[in-house]
């Protein structure tokens, strides 16, 4: 009799964890759902995850990303995907991760006081940072940063000669000692991973930074950088995002985003 009170009992506790996790799921799917179709954001939030396909704690967050993204209606919202490379040594290479990005992870420790590196992690607007499976800390914050208005702005306007893309910018109302940072980001991609800690998965990302460029600027400018563009240029979606970041503590003070033409039959290499 007791081993059957013990079934039901376990049964009904299974029962009361699928509920609660049915509710927060639910919940988290309406306050996504609220912040993609959120017009006229006086704020911005940029997403910045630190991601790699050889941890295994790291494909929920690309997860969380790829659910905002997708129907994302929100142009305030700027998502990007950092690989490291520092997984690659565990038997499976990345081939979107970079030392350049491991770099960039190391300057936020930096700014955060962090003495660990870890994956997957998620920076906000260069102020907050949060372990990157937190989905409800994470939208909380996008949600903040979206009310938050920023005085300064940024500018961007592009074309493309053979191989190269050449961005042209203009900010206004900027700080000193700032830099503007662009990305080249491919919209969407799928792994078939073989070895490693995800051995077997399929998985699925979106928002990949392949190409970054960091521009130190003092005052107001109106400038042209040029980007070369990967090999693979023609055969994906992308875009590019630029933001305006504080050198002394990471704060982002502002952003933009442009779509860039796909299959370009003219690009000669």
């Amino acid at each position: 009799m007791k081993s059957i009170k013990a079934i039901v009992l376990g049964g009904g506790l299974a029962t009361i964890l699928v509920m609660i996790m049915a509710f927060i799921d639910m919940r988290q799917r309406k306050t996504i759902e609220k912040l993609q179709n959120t017009e006229n954001s006086p704020g911005f939030a940029v997403v910045e995850l630190f991601t790699s396909e050889g941890c295994s704690s790291c494909p929920p967050a690309d997860d969380l990303m790829e659910k905002i993204q997708l129907d994302n209606k929100n142009k305030q919202i700027y998502i990007l995907a950092f690989h490291v490379d520092y997984w690659d040594h565990q038997g499976w290479k990345d081939r979107f991760s970079s030392p350049e990005y491991s770099g960039r992870q190391r300057q936020y420790n930096n700014w955060f006081n962090l003495r660990v590196q870890y994956t997957p992690q998620v920076v906000i607007n260069g102020k907050t940072q949060y372990v990157g499976v937190d989905q409800g800390a994470i939208l909380k914050a996008i949600s903040g940063n979206l009310l938050q208005k920023s005085n300064s702005t940024l500018n961007l306007d592009t074309h493309i000669e053979r191989n190269e893309l050449h961005v042209q910018h203009e900010t206004t109302s900027i700080e000193k000692n700032t830099e503007l940072v662009l990305a080249l980001v491919q919209k969407y991609a799928h792994s078939d991973v073989k070895a490693g800690e995800n051995t077997g998965k399929q998985l699925s990302h979106v928002q990949i930074v392949r190409k970054l460029a960091n521009i130190p600027i003092d005052t107001n400018t109106n400038n042209t950088t040029t980007i070369e563009l990967p090999d693979d240029f023609n055969k994906q979606k992308w875009e590019l995002i630029g933001f305006v970041q504080r050198e002394s503590n990471g704060e982002v003070i502002a952003a933009n985003r442009i779509d860039l033409p796909q299959n370009l039959a003219s690009l000669d290499r």
